[in-house]
């Protein structure tokens, strides 16, 4: 399984305040928090850290069926800023973040390995969905494989195994 999450800073920065009363709180565990506190640049950990959620996000709901908004379910182990997890209700989510062209960009997946199996898709690859599920169809063996797409402000991901 796999997941991906893209957040545009410009466009953060304009359309959310991260700084308002009581958002770090809806959305950061209390080591979430520290760990934007004591950063040097607390809005680039705020961004990177929901990315990582969101990216785990999309598994979770995958594997489970399971959808919500139940961002403090989501825990956060970051490593370093590239490299981390996410876990939720015993279930750990692997992360790999890129900071770079005002965005920030992370992949999750179920297996660390499965980092070497990613493939990107550009933005005129054929995505089909199931329930709202996006996959495509390997050409080869016309096995269906899991996809997961993200946007936001100027960007667009897509990625597969």
């Amino acid at each position: 399984m796999i997941g991906n999450d893209i957040v545009d800073l410009a466009l953060a920065r304009k359309e959310s305040n991260w700084k308002r009363s009581r958002f770090l709180d809806k959305i950061f565990t209390v080591k979430e928090q520290l760990l934007i506190t004591d950063a040097e640049n607390p809005e680039v950990m705020v961004w990177n850290l929901w990315s990582r959620k969101e990216a785990a996000y999309k598994i979770y709901n995958r594997e489970t069926g399971i959808r919500g908004f139940f961002p403090l379910q989501l825990e956060c182990f970051y490593e370093n800023a590239t490299f981390g997890t996410v876990s939720i209700k015993g279930k750990i989510y692997f992360t790999q973040s890129k900071i770079e062209n005002d965005s920030i960009y992370t992949i999750a997946v179920v297996k660390k390995e499965y980092f070497n199996k990613i493939m990107t898709l550009n933005s005129k690859t054929k995505i089909s969905k199931i329930n709202g599920i996006p996959f495509i169809i390997d050409e080869q063996t016309k096995i269906e494989k899991p996809v997961s797409i993200s946007h936001h402000g100027r960007f667009w991901e897509g990625v597969s195994m």
